[in-house]
């Protein structure tokens, strides 16, 4: 399989060593990219000084450099600030005091330790919303927001890409941002202890060598990243009955076949299902005969039952990153609707090709939209490196090709058992042995139908928001100023914004101890949990971890961390 489509690298300390990339790893680099990914460098470095030591950027779709500052693309040489420039107040207050080493580049201002403590100064003084960011002892002054993952942002939206599709890997604390954020995150062996804990996977070799070892894995055993890092990629579908054991919907496991008797509920599930898809930020396009997902607020609706779908309309939607589609079918007779199908899913299938997006495909009414009278999948590459999740009631009519690339099924109604008897026929297996009883309203019949495991009832999550923790509202987006976090200090000396949870935790990382604690114990961050947030019951944890003071300050970093994740920035684990 092709999941993931690119690779996002560090430079020093990651690709290169003393500012130099070894022949071995630019051979590596290019294999990767004659093997059809494409190739992203995020780096703290300045852009000529970069051009000074790296002669191989062409090899690179694009350049993110001054720590997300600013965006290069080598093939085109265009450059793009991604904030704006210094304050000339500033630049001149620091020139003034003769800070050495000192940079100054089109948005970032950088030196060196102990020098932080009189730039902290001049941005107080001055009242100037800046923010520092500190790796392996630079100090780089940047405009609030700005980092490596916003950076790689920017390359992602200018190249089409999710960050879903992208491999990222580094060695130090600046990395994380980025590494987050990505579709699976590597450490280099030479990482710091922290960005390897953060990791999805250490490579057994450091700098260079190690990213030579990634893509080599990457390359010949991609199942291997995916499986490091699923719990990034699946999405909870409920939990077994009596043992309580989640259960989660994986895009290496084929399609999904949701089925069962009229009524009993399988739009209800199939909501929640692209619900929990909608919030982790993977793309959808929904194919609705019927008008059944109009409301469904997180995509763009085309058609409707007085407008046929205009097909290109609806492409170029699919074409935009970030954007979930439907299209309503209504508008189109009965009879047509599976010839609009058909012309319209290779289209998507092509987009999907080239840039790994939609990640999800929905076919509600399959056995009309792909009958297997015509056998309409037939010329359609339904294989299982396209999940998409077929919706019908009558399973033992859907298109061939479409029944092949199913590994999962969910089934719906007291009376549907034996479904399972007759899709074993379909599959070619025998008869699993059968749960004791068919399942209720609220349950469903779990079966990874490609495997010997039995199928199991479950509990299935309800629609509408009930899984509340993962989201990423508050996780990855932005705050406005009155709803912020500011991590100020006992003297108000600092003023460092965090806009949301993710960056509370990095800048929580990074600041003094005794800063951090001050907040902490001070009951400053569970205020914020219970006011802005609007967590009580992480505000509590949170409360509890700040009233026991025999815990240091790097355990209740750790903890704090723990229990922000566990509800907001962690999927939940997979099956």
């Amino acid at each position: 399989m092709q999941y993931f489509r690119a690779l996002a690298t560090d430079y020093d300390g990651t690709i290169a060593h003393d500012g130099v990339v070894d022949e071995a790893t630019i051979m590596a680099l290019d294999r990767l990219k004659r093997a059809g990914r494409r190739l992203i460098m995020v780096t703290g470095r300045e852009l000529p000084d970069l051009q000074r030591v790296c002669p191989r950027l062409d090899l690179f779709d694009r350049v993110v450099v001054e720590n997300g500052a600013l965006l290069y693309n080598p093939a085109t040489k265009e450059e793009r600030p991604l904030g704006p420039p210094p304050p000339p107040a500033f630049v001149d207050r620091l020139q003034s005091l003769g800070l050495q080493p000192l940079s100054i580049g089109q948005v970032i201002v950088a030196t060196w330790e102990p020098n932080e403590t009189a730039v902290l100064e001049a941005i107080r003084d001055l009242g100037l919303d800046l923010q520092i960011i500190f790796n392996k002892g630079a100090v780089m002054v940047l405009p609030n927001g700005i980092n490596k993952a916003s950076g790689l942002g920017a390359a992602l939206e200018d190249m089409g890409l999710s960050a879903h599709n992208v491999v990222a890997t580094g060695d130090a604390e600046n990395d994380l941002a980025f590494m987050r954020t990505c579709g699976c995150a590597v450490a280099v062996g030479n990482a710091l202890p922290a960005v390897k804990e953060a990791a999805d996977m250490v490579t057994d070799a450091p700098r260079g060598a190690g990213v030579a070892e990634l893509i080599d894995r990457w390359i010949d055993r991609e199942g291997e990243l995916l499986d490091a890092a699923i719990y990034r990629h699946s999405v909870l579908i409920g939990a077994t009955l009596g043992l309580g054991q989640e259960v989660s919907l994986r895009p290496d496991r084929g399609s999904v076949l949701i089925t069962g008797t009229s009524g009993g509920g399988k739009s209800t599930l199939a909501t929640a299902l692209l619900e929990r898809l909608a919030e982790a930020d993977f793309q959808l396009c929904l194919f609705d005969p019927e008008g059944d997902y109009d409301n469904f607020a997180p995509t763009v609706t085309f058609g409707d039952a007085n407008t046929p779908v205009a097909p290109e309309a609806v492409l170029d939607a699919v074409r935009k990153l970030g954007t979930n589609v439907t299209a309503n079918l209504l508008g189109s007779s009965v009879e047509d609707r599976p010839e609009v199908l058909a012309n319209l899913l290779p289209a998507v299938l092509d987009i999907r090709a080239r840039y790994g997006r939609p990640h999800w495909i929905l076919i509600d009414e399959a056995h009309h939209m792909l009958p297997r009278g015509q056998d309409a999948g037939a010329g359609i590459n339904l294989d299982a490196q396209v999940p998409t999740i077929f919706i019908t009631v009558h399973p033992d009519t859907l298109a061939a090709a479409a029944l092949r690339s199913v590994g999962t099924v969910l089934i719906i109604g007291r009376n549907s058992l034996g479904l399972i008897e007759s899709l074993s026929q379909e599959f070619g297996r025998p008869c699993p042995v059968l749960p004791e009883r068919g399942p209720e309203v609220g349950e469903a019949v779990f079966w990874a139908c490609r495997t010997n495991e039995p199928p199991v009832l479950i509990r299935t999550e309800k629609p509408k928001g009930a899984v509340k923790r993962h989201t990423r509202k508050y996780a990855q987006g932005t705050l406005g100023p009155d709803r912020s976090f500011y991590f100020k200090g006992p003297e108000d000396r600092l003023d460092i914004r965090a806009h949301n949870l993710s960056m509370f935790l990095d800048i929580g990382d990074g600041v003094d101890a005794e800063t951090y604690l001050f907040h902490l114990r001070n009951g400053d961050v569970d205020t914020w949990l219970r006011t802005s947030i609007k967590d009580e019951e992480l505000a509590d944890e949170i409360a509890n971890i700040a009233a026991n003071e025999s815990i240091d300050v790097a355990e209740s970093r750790k903890m704090v961390r723990a229990a922000v994740e566990q509800r907001y920035t962690a999927p939940a684990t997979p099956d």
